[in-house]
């Protein structure tokens, strides 16, 4: 038994927009909360979140939309500092702080949130051209 997908409305796409930015929003907080936390290694220091979008495109309809691709880490290396009173530190009393750029992420979560609201009036629009065409044909 075939499965047809039913096409792509743009409240669908609206939809998928909302939930990528929200995963980029998520990322950013994600990463400012983790911004100068210490290690005892490079490999146990936290490494910046950083997600991947692909567009699918609804051959159906011509309406493209987002899809999130996958959350992956940063190669962003963990800064070394020598703190050997520090708890966390190894041998030679080093400790690795997260690469975490907080403007960077400021910048991010900024940008996330006008999409995400640019989004959300781009469905009010069409939700209420959508009543006001429905209107006319009442009338």
């Amino acid at each position: 038994m075939s499965h047809t997908p039913r096409p792509l409305t743009l409240f669908d796409a609206s939809a998928r927009a909302m939930s990528a930015q929200l995963v980029r929003m998520n990322a950013a907080a994600s990463n400012m909360a983790n911004a100068g936390t210490v290690a005892g290694s490079a490999q146990t220091a936290y490494r910046a979140l950083r997600p991947v979008f692909a567009t699918v495109l609804d051959q159906t309809t011509g309406l493209a939309t987002v899809k999130v691709q996958g959350v992956y880490q940063s190669n962003a290396a963990p800064v070394r500092q020598h703190d050997p009173d520090n708890p966390l530190a190894d041998a030679n009393g080093d400790t690795w702080t997260s690469g975490v750029d907080e403007n960077a992420e400021m910048i991010e979560m900024s940008e996330a949130s006008r999409q995400y609201q640019n989004v959300v009036e781009a469905l009010q629009t069409a939700k209420q051209l959508t009543l006001d065409t429905m209107r006319m044909k009442t009338s």
